[in-house]
């Protein structure tokens, strides 16, 4: 049996069993506790690269991060801390003993697919945040933008190869000083500006509540939070590096979701109040904001320190997504013998370097766009929706999967039953096949474009990274292409 195999209703034998494993890879067991675990999964997910996306509606920006919050965000909290404490082996295990195994490679393959295209996104409000302290003009530039995101993934995948540890030390670092702190500090400074009886720049009556209905452009933002709370089952591949999973996963996804809606609710809320909708950029935004705010109380000095923690946190958040899926993706590959032996090939740390590699040659490709089209912006909303699209796949798989778990194997221990699951799963499956669908709709945030270029580059990337790909590995597929348990073991455990 592999690690992954372990029951989780022994917390002790479990304990023993992986202790046993990684010994036989002749590495030291590394736990890691439910509140890092939580801040791994906060940093995964909540920063404030999203604010300004949001900050655009005002007041209803509340609205518009409670409703995906509600028919979201909760169903894949609850479901994932019920399948993750009696299921190890994270979104392939569930959809594989749920659904197929086929479909369970799917369902990884989209979670790390997905961030082919999150990378650069994420990286290019890296770079914008970098350009307001070096030259604001920088932010728009897409040939400076392209050489961030080149660089900095580059230096995420060396920091990636040296094992997990080192991950969970620099997101949880980059969480507090990049996205906690600097949150906070935007919040009491947008509390203090207005308290001085300075106009909020936009309407905070009750009528401001709910955005302006537009036709159905105007639910297409809402399909960006569906992204923004995205990866919240993500972490659960390391679920063995807790001592008693049964019982701290669930509290660390509960943690982890309190932290996620403040993160993203008030620092928004924040930026509205000093930055018209107008003139809001959707990538430096933040800076804007802080800019904004420094200038009126005459602390400019602060802008280039907080650049620097808003930075750590991307990066940090880049860092947990290098570890997690591409790891879940290699584990299955090597029992089920999906990839070929090039990319299961892992360096002296038991890192699965040569995906990372590979993937860093599509991300430094797709960084290229960015330097081509002269609109940064329109890049970035792009590039979102196609990473939302590709990951929606999963959830569909995943929600799907725990009714038929629940279904077929009713008496399975687990450390976490979710209340009314199915009601749960229906409401967070049809929630996301909504979200698909909205999604091809351009938003007023694309600037201008063709309507049908739109489509065809999300469909496009949908179906590439979706379907064609993943069917291709599968049809691809040798039995030879299966390596030793023993190695997974390796592998789960023995990270430096």
């Amino acid at each position: 049996m592999s690690t992954l195999d372990v029951p989780s209703d022994d917390a002790g034998g479990a304990r023993r069993s992986r202790t046993e494993a990684v010994a036989r890879a002749g590495a030291a067991p590394q736990w890691i506790t439910w509140v890092t675990l939580a801040m791994m999964t906060t940093s995964s997910v909540a920063s404030l690269r999203a604010a300004p996306t949001m900050a655009v509606y005002g007041l209803a920006c509340v609205f518009l991060y409670l409703g995906p919050a509600v028919v979201f965000l909760l169903p894949t909290a609850l479901v994932s801390a019920e399948l993750a404490s009696g299921w190890n082996g994270g979104v392939y295990n569930w959809v594989a003993q749920g659904l197929s195994k086929p479909l369970g490679f799917l369902a990884v393959w989209c979670q790390f697919a997905m961030t082919i295209f999150y990378y650069p996104s994420l990286l290019a409000y890296v770079a914008s945040t970098i350009a307001y302290v070096i030259n604001p003009s920088l932010a728009n530039n897409g040939v400076y933008t392209a050489i961030v995101i080149v660089v900095v993934y580059w230096t995420g995948v060396w920091i990636s190869s040296r094992g997990t540890t080192a991950v969970a030390g620099l997101a949880k670092l980059g969480l507090i000083i990049g996205t906690l702190i600097p949150g906070a500090l935007l919040v009491v400074l947008g509390m203090v500006f207005l308290g001085q009886g300075n106009p909020s720049a936009a309407p905070m009556d009750a009528a401001n509540f709910f955005p302006q209905w537009t036709g159905v452009a105007s639910l297409v933002l809402i399909v960006n939070n569906f992204l923004s709370y995205s990866g919240m089952e993500m972490n659960a591949v390391h679920v063995n590096k807790l001592q008693d999973p049964a019982k701290q996963f669930p509290k660390s996804m509960f943690l982890a979701m309190g932290m996620v809606l403040l993160i993203f609710i008030l620092p928004a809320l924040a930026i509205s109040w000093v930055i018209p909708s107008s003139q809001l950029s959707l990538t430096a935004g933040v800076m804007q904001a802080f800019d904004a705010f420094f200038q009126y109380f005459h602390v400019g000095w602060l802008v280039p320190i907080v650049a620097v923690g808003l930075c750590a946190a991307s990066v940090g958040g880049m860092l947990t997504w290098l570890a997690g899926p591409s790891k879940g993706l290699l584990l299955i590959s090597r029992q089920e013998g999906y990839l070929p032996p090039f990319l299961q090939k892992l360096n002296r740390n038991g890192v699965q370097q040569n995906i990372l590699v590979t993937q860093g040659l599509v991300t430094t490709v797709i960084a290229l766009f960015y330097a081509l089209i002269p609109n940064v912006s329109s890049v970035y909303w792009i590039f979102s929706v196609i990473t939302t699209q590709v990951y929606l796949i999963m959830y569909l798989l995943m929600f799907a999967a725990a009714v038929q778990l629940r279904r077929k194997q009713p008496d399975h221990p687990r450390g976490y039953r979710a209340p009314l699951l199915t009601v749960i799963c229906v409401v967070g499956f049809v929630s996301s096949a909504l979200a698909m669908v909205i999604g091809f709709v351009p938003s007023s945030q694309f600037g201008g474009g063709s309507v049908w270029a739109y489509i065809g580059i999300v469909a496009g990337g949908l179906l590439l990274l979706g379907v064609v790909i993943p069917g291709a590995f599968l049809l691809a597929r040798k039995p030879s292409w299966r390596l030793p348990d023993a190695d997974n073991a390796a592998v789960d455990g023995g990270v430096a």
